[in-house]
């Protein structure tokens, strides 16, 4: 370093910590006291970070880094879109029948069904990601989704097929799964815990598509009307697909009518069975002119 830069006020005076690390490679003696994991630097020490007292720390690991590189990415907001993982696309709903054993024929043939819902979260996709839509130099409704198959690949496929990029949020599970081949890559993320993966789905979020799902589905939609209802998330689009799914496993009227919720809690989503009139809802809601 010469002596200008010594003098530059805007150099840091200490090393980054890449450059530490470098210098630790290149320097270290091989004793029994540097072979020891006690003399690993702490940010490189695995097993020291996989260690249970260091749970603060990891989660504050996976809200950084999808948030730094989302807004490096320049990510201003998302349509996030929920969906059932099973509900075929319709190339694959005739295999679907074809396989199904006798005693699952019934169930086979109601989730055949549904696969008019991959069609229009790949529609709804692509309609967003194609308005291109941008302000203050951040892209806005940016397709999010849970990053797996089934309503998530449509998601992530209608977007990539508008010429968009769109976010995947993959969970590490017991089971083997991998992201869905239409995730952009640098917008892959996979988490450890779900509350922060909970978190990614909704802090960039202005718009929901919701649609039939098990499970994971009914969690995330309805931690989502429960944050509007109680006014610690701004309202917003929440769009919900597939009006005989939800009314046959969910009696909404009966639970305002046990008075555990109110009748105007019931206004928070909007039921919706195309692409085009969920994007109805978002363009009204935020005045976009097409």
């Amino acid at each position: 370093m010469t002596e200008k830069e010594e003098r530059d006020l805007k150099r840091r005076k200490f090393y980054p910590a890449e450059q530490e690390a470098a210098f630790s490679d290149k320097a270290t003696p091989d004793t029994p006291q540097t072979r020891d994991p006690a003399y690993k630097l702490a940010f490189r020490d695995i097993d020291f970070l996989l260690r249970e007292e260091l749970r603060p720390v990891r989660f504050q690991l996976e809200l950084l880094k999808p948030e730094m590189l989302l807004d490096e990415a320049e990510v201003g907001s998302t349509l996030v879109m929920y969906g059932s993982a099973r509900i075929p696309s319709p190339d694959h709903a005739e295999t679907l029948l074809k396989n199904a054993a006798p005693e699952n024929r019934v169930v086979a043939e109601r989730l055949a069904a549904k696969a008019k819902y991959y069609d229009e979260a790949y529609e709804l996709a692509r309609i967003a990601s194609s308005k291109a839509i941008v302000e203050d130099g951040k892209r806005q409704f940016v397709i999010c989704s849970g990053g797996g198959p089934s309503i998530m690949e449509a998601a992530n496929k209608g977007a990539h097929d508008a010429g968009a990029e769109s976010i995947g949020l993959n969970i590490v599970l017991p089971h083997e799964q991998a992201p869905n081949q239409y995730v952009t890559p640098h917008l892959s993320f996979q988490f450890h815990y779900f509350a922060l993966r909970k978190m990614h789905f909704l802090l960039r979020a202005k718009a929901v598509a919701v649609f039939p799902g098990g499970f994971g589905t009914f969690d995330e939609f309805f931690e989502l009307l429960t944050l509007i209802q109680t006014g610690k998330m701004k309202p917003m689009p929440i769009l919900l697909f597939g009006k005989d799914f939800w009314s046959r496993v969910i009696n909404w009227e009966a639970i305002a009518e046990e008075g555990t919720i109110s009748k105007a809690d019931l206004d928070l989503f909007r039921w919706c069975e195309t692409a085009e009139e969920a994007w109805g809802h978002i363009s009204a809601f935020y005045d976009i002119k097409d």
